[in-house]
């Protein structure tokens, strides 16, 4: 078990530990598990480094994120540069099939739209942009269309949960359609977001629902 302060230092470590933060750009304070972040950074990619870190945390059920993204003078660019750029990360990536992303760029933030047929490619899409010099956030809105059409098996998504390194023991799994949902408790942030991952590799997923509960015991 561990205290708030135990918390909020490992916190505070776990982003210290990552290269391309300086822990004093950071704050983090910690109650019962929920983990805010606060601070100002110079770019997007650190914003969601220190994200990452946070929820790979053991202990964090929650995160709350108010981190400001200030892009300096000599970085600037014009929204028309930075959707350019864009579409060029997009088109090298091999991950990401060419023409299938829309791009609106407004005051730095990038919106990404369309359908792709699975969702790494949708990840990978985000990740192509995100250290890209003048975004200060990406919105991710690209739907999953599967060309997939068999039917889905609930149990082949929870043999894949059953292999992987988490605890699988009181994740519950249905699916209806083509929608795949998690309800149950896992122990950390971490396996919370792994369960969905492993779900979304599934073939003819369109959606994930993920309901699952993160439950971790507090000193007082």
């Amino acid at each position: 078990m561990k205290t708030n302060v135990e918390l909020q230092r490992d916190v505070q470590e776990a982003i210290q530990w990552e290269p391309l933060l300086h822990a004093a750009e950071i704050g983090v304070t910690a109650k019962d598990g929920v983990v805010s972040l606060t601070g100002v950074v110079d770019s997007y990619a650190k914003k969601k480094e220190a994200e990452d870190a946070a929820k790979r945390v053991s202990g964090v059920r929650a995160l709350v994120e108010n981190i400001e993204v200030k892009i300096p003078s000599a970085w600037s660019k014009t929204d028309a540069e930075v959707a350019n750029e864009v579409l060029e990360a997009l088109k090298a990536d091999w991950s990401v099939p060419n023409d299938k992303v829309s791009v609106k760029v407004e005051d730095g933030w990038v919106t990404l739209e369309g359908e792709l047929p699975w969702n790494f490619e949708k990840e990978a899409a985000s990740n192509a942009v995100k250290y890209l010099t003048g975004v200060k956030g990406v919105i991710n809105n690209i739907k999953i269309k599967s060309e997939v059409h068999d039917k889905i098996e609930q149990k082949t998504i929870k043999n894949a949960l059953r292999r992987s390194a988490i605890d699988d023991s009181e994740i519950e799994v249905s699916v209806s359609g083509t929608t795949a949902t998690l309800t149950g408790v896992v122990n950390s942030w971490y396996a919370k977001e792994e369960a969905s991952r492993i779900a979304w590799k599934t073939p003819g997923i369109w959606h994930v629902k993920n309901e699952l509960a993160v439950d971790y015991e507090y000193a007082y």
